[in-house]
């Protein structure tokens, strides 16, 4: 309808022009008649004609607006329709940016939740320097006091083997004079023993020996009689011969014991030869403590294992999952099991995560902790060392973690000796639930993140978690195979998947477990 009336009006102003040249024309035959008016008539058109080209300028200034608003609408209709264009890729953006925004979150909770374990794992890790220097230095004061006292050892023992020399050669020298002396008496006792049997002999063969003798008096009696008295002499050398010969037993056995003495820090033992006959032992055996590992109990006594797994090699797809973990909230917890790892960490055992948290419950360890410790978490970034040195020496040993929220106590027994307990854990914490828990790996997110260094190489046996505190006298008993307690709450029994290279064997008793 615009452009329509515009036409119209030019038409109309073209006829008005066409009108107003006829008018004119008329006029300028009347101009012949009346100058005057002519003039004045010709000043008209020319007024008119200029108005005309006013209004024809006017015109074409309104066509070429209204052309312009006629682009101004479409423009305007282009750029609305840019502008909804722009707005649905702001929108989109807006989505990809939020998205992202959400996973910089996620990704910023993971790293603060490292940073905690590794700041966790840095004030481990600074203790346990700080107990390795306390312990080097105590090391070495023993070591010091320890050369010092094996100095002051070998300059006595060195006193001592020369005063025993000096007593040797003394006891030589004596034991020498001692056989010529029973030497000499043995020549004396053999001429006596002669001169009495001749005197013997000549008193029996005699004719005057009977009939003389009662009438002499009794001094000569005496005097007369010399086969008693060589008799005597004879006994009495005996007796003498008798106590010599002891002694110089004595002395023989104190020369032997002397010679083994002498010979012990210096010569390296000799098999004994002779029964009856024992070596001393040397300094370095006297001064070496025996180490003899404790054997946990005979494996053929223990039963009421139930199942085993088998962790065989480093992997992160070794991993057991109990679905579903824990159905109601924990305040006290006990975990036992056996163990039997021949690797130089314990590894982890046992991580429960939520979505909240991904170590609410963890025992944890790695290659790159502190040797025979095992990290306890109760809800990050708390966390307690338990040691586990003793657990490393390729044997079945039995283990049991308990917790408790009252007053925040713990205890950690190991083949039923309680070797750490605190207090002040975690109290009044509950353990939520509807985690994810798993066994031998450690979850850095829900049901993953796992990492060979800290995965779990050896044997689990008889797990069970219960879900109170158990006394000393149940943890003995199921160190010994009795039966298990009550309240028993996740058993191997439960585990709903196992993945990588895992194995599940049967084994009553613990013998049977390979």
């Amino acid at each position: 309808m615009g452009c329509w009336e515009a036409k119209c009006m030019s038409l109309f102003f073209i006829l008005i022009s066409f009108c107003l040249q006829g008018t004119s024309l008329q006029k300028a035959v009347e101009a012949g008649q009346r100058k005057p008016f002519y003039e004045r008539l010709r000043r008209l058109e020319e007024q008119f004609r200029r108005f005309q080209e006013v209004t024809l300028v006017r015109l074409q200034g309104i066509a070429e607006n209204y052309n312009v608003s006629y682009n101004i609408n479409t423009r305007f209709q282009n750029l609305t329709d840019e502008y909804h264009t722009m707005a649905m890729s702001v929108n989109e953006s807006q989505a990809a940016l939020q998205m992202d925004l959400n996973q910089l979150k996620d990704w910023m909770k993971k790293i603060q939740r490292r940073s905690r374990k590794v700041d966790s794992k840095l004030l481990a890790f600074g203790r346990s320097l700080n107990e390795k220097s306390k312990q080097s230095s105590q090391e070495k004061m023993k070591q010091k006091e320890q050369s010092i006292l094996l100095a002051n050892l070998t300059g006595t023992i060195t006193q001592d083997i020369s005063t025993l020399q000096t007593s040797q050669i003394h006891v030589q020298t004596e034991m020498e004079k001692l056989q010529n002396v029973i030497q000499g008496q043995g020549a004396r006792l053999n001429a006596v023993e002669e001169q009495l049997q001749r005197v013997l002999q000549h008193a029996a063969f005699s004719p005057g020996s009977v009939t003389t003798a009662p009438l002499l008096p009794q001094p000569l009696k005496e005097k007369q009689q010399p086969g008693q008295q060589l008799l005597h002499a004879k006994h009495r050398h005996r007796k003498k011969l008798q106590q010599d010969r002891l002694e110089l037993g004595a002395q023989i056995e104190t020369q032997k014991l002397f010679q083994d003495l002498r010979r012990s820090p210096v010569e390296e033992k000799e098999p004994n030869t002779q029964s009856g006959r024992q070596t001393l032992p040397s300094i370095d055996e006297i001064l070496k403590e025996p180490q003899q590992s404790q054997a946990s109990q005979k494996t053929g006594e223990i039963c009421n294992v139930g199942s085993m797994l088998v962790f065989p090699n480093i992997s992160t797809e070794n991993v057991v999952i109990f679905s579903p973990g824990l159905l109601t909230g924990l305040q006290e917890l006990s975990f036992c099991t056996w163990v039997r790892t021949s690797s130089s960490y314990l590894g982890t055992l046992l991580s429960y995560a939520t979505e909240e948290n991904d170590n609410k419950l963890v025992l944890h360890g790695r290659d790159t902790l502190v040797y025979g410790t095992i990290h306890f978490v109760i809800g990050d970034p708390a966390f307690r060392e338990l040691p586990v040195e003793r657990l490393l020496d390729s044997r079945w040993h039995h283990m049991c973690v308990i917790w408790s929220s009252i007053q925040g106590k713990y205890w950690f027994y190991v083949d039923r000796r309680l070797v750490a307990t605190g207090s002040r854990f975690r109290e009044g914490y509950e353990i939520p639930p509807g985690g994810t828990l798993v066994l031998g790996q450690e979850q850095d997110t829900v049901g993953g993140g796992f990492d060979s260094s800290e995965a779990f190489v050896g044997s689990l046996a008889g797990l069970t978690v219960w879900d109170r505190a158990l006394a000393p006298g149940e943890v003995s008993s199921i160190a010994t195979g009795k039966e298990l307690p009550r309240s028993i709450l996740l058993t191997l029994a439960n585990a709903s998947s196992l993945h990588g290279f895992v194995k599940r064997e049967m084994c009553t008793c613990l013998e049977h477990c390979s």
